[in-house]
């Protein structure tokens, strides 16, 4: 490939600091490759598209992953200051935080478990599945362009399990733990900002909310189950009263009581967007309650619960940490948690999440938080790119695509990849252009091998096709 677009190579050049020019070379192909490279995309598939497959040096591609000295966490960083520069340039910085599970299996790998499926699982029936579990931490910023919000990976940490840690004589922190460091460590990559942060019941837990109280510029916002327990606030403690102080008062109604019951006044909030429906009111009750579980300190948090007047959606509740946080606010953070899971599923089909089979421990714990963060430099170059008045919908006879999804969003990056001027030969616009003949050959095993399966079974053998 001749030469490269200005705005791809102005994203990915953020993380250029990070690796030495000889392992920066190398980036640019595997990058670049990754994103044009249909269907699966191990190491082997991004080579090919690129040219190299021949190449003297091809075993060096690898190495970046399991040998090269480079710092994730400081790519990390500099991705997270070009996103609060592109998409958040003031006001409040709204995280976001998942635990995606890569499932895979095997004996080699390292730091697998077992764990519920969200994906496959209903509340009727759990799928549990083998794999490795991710804490991922994403920026939440509102996309104009495609009038919704979506989730741009930031930091990605790997989470080994309890049957992991246990052989290897290491202490297995819980995910309360590892997302409280993550807090204190975003909290100084974003100093002066204010940090909202809404969460996965997976980790919305008091251990969480006594973490971000040490942190006056950050606040929770988690969905909370219908029936959860929360107390009123203790009464006043008399004089000469004997024993330890009440921690807590009397029980609250459950959530569910709440929605159930026709005497609080409940009042209409208008959230937009509504799970990218649009604008939607929504009627609503909240109050302040003490949140309490025997052996840890109690906490005061606002809760609500929120109900549809055409009864479309079950009623969800929901909690925040600040207390004067009123519902206008808490309302969309929460219904944002709903881009997260989108960006989790992106990450597995379109840029193959679960197809690399690396056994070294080190590329294991670099290959999925790039795949995961290559979403969010696909995001920001289609970003630039409609800026400078390009246009990434595409509308047929049969589906009229009415808001750009991630695809359209990757097809953007990939036509401007190919664009003629980067690669062809012809100096004038025509008809008609001149490709280079190794060009055409890759564009041919592009469109001819997009379609590829890993087994087929034939009269009952498995046989491996590569």
């Amino acid at each position: 490939m001749r030469s490269l677009p200005i705005t791809f190579t102005s994203v990915i050049g953020v993380c250029a600091p990070v690796f030495s020019q000889p392992v920066w070379q190398h980036v640019k192909v595997l990058i670049t490759g990754a994103v044009l490279a249909p269907g699966k995309r191990p190491v082997t598939a991004v080579l090919q598209i690129m040219g190299r497959s021949a190449a003297a040096d091809v075993q060096t591609s690898p190495r970046v992953l399991n040998r090269a000295v480079w710092s994730p966490l400081n790519a990390s960083r500099l991705r997270r200051r070009l996103f609060g520069a592109v998409c958040i340039p003031g006001g409040v910085v709204l995280f976001g935080l998942a635990d995606p599970i890569e499932r895979r299996r095997g004996d080699p790998l390292n730091a697998t478990g077992r764990y519920r499926d969200p994906v496959r699982s209903s509340p009727a029936y759990g799928v549990n599945v083998s794999g490795r579990r991710w804490l991922a931490w994403l920026v939440l910023p509102p996309i104009s362009w495609a009038h919704r919000v979506w989730a741009l990976p930031v930091l990605t940490v790997l989470c080994p399990s309890a049957r992991d840690d246990a052989p290897r004589g290491r202490h297995h922190p819980p995910l309360t733990e590892r997302a409280g460091q993550m807090i204190r460590l975003v909290g100084r990559w974003v100093p002066g900002r204010a940090i909202a942060l809404v969460t996965d019941s997976s980790v919305a837990a008091l251990e969480l909310r006594d973490k971000v109280k040490a942190w006056p510029c950050a606040r929770v916002s988690t969905r909370r189950r219908l029936d959860a327990a929360l107390d009123a606030p203790p009464p006043p403690r008399q004089p000469e009263t004997n024993g330890r102080p009440r921690l807590t008062g009397q029980r609250r109604p459950t959530r569910a009581a709440v929605w159930a019951d026709a005497r609080p006044s409940w009042t209409t909030w208008r959230v937009e967007p509504w799970y990218g429906a649009g604008p939607r009111e929504v009627e609503g009750t909240t109050d302040t309650a003490v949140w309490y579980h025997a052996g840890k300190p109690p906490g005061a948090i606002r809760w609500g619960v929120s109900r549809d007047p055409k009864q479309a959606f079950a009623p969800p509740a929901w909690r925040s940490t600040p207390l004067e946080h009123t519902p206008a606010q808490m309302l969309p953070w929460c219904v944002r948690r709903w881009s997260m899971a989108v960006t989790c599923a992106a990450a597995r089909a379109p840029l193959g999440m679960e197809t690399p089979r690396q056994w070294h421990d080190r590329a294991s714990a670099r290959t999925t938080p790039a795949r995961l963060s290559r979403s969010a430099l696909i995001t920001l170059t289609a970003h630039l790119r409609i800026e400078q008045a390009a246009t990434c919908r595409r509308s047929t006879a049969w589906y009229r695509n009415i808001r750009p999804t991630f695809s359209d969003a990757m097809a953007l990056v990939r036509r401007d990849v190919w664009e003629p001027r980067h690669v062809a030969m012809s100096q004038q616009e025509a008809d008609m252009i001149q490709l280079p003949r190794e060009l055409f050959e890759r564009f041919m095993d592009a469109v001819c091998y997009a379609a590829s399966m890993d087994k087929v079974e034939l009269r009952g053998c498995p046989e491996t096709i590569d």
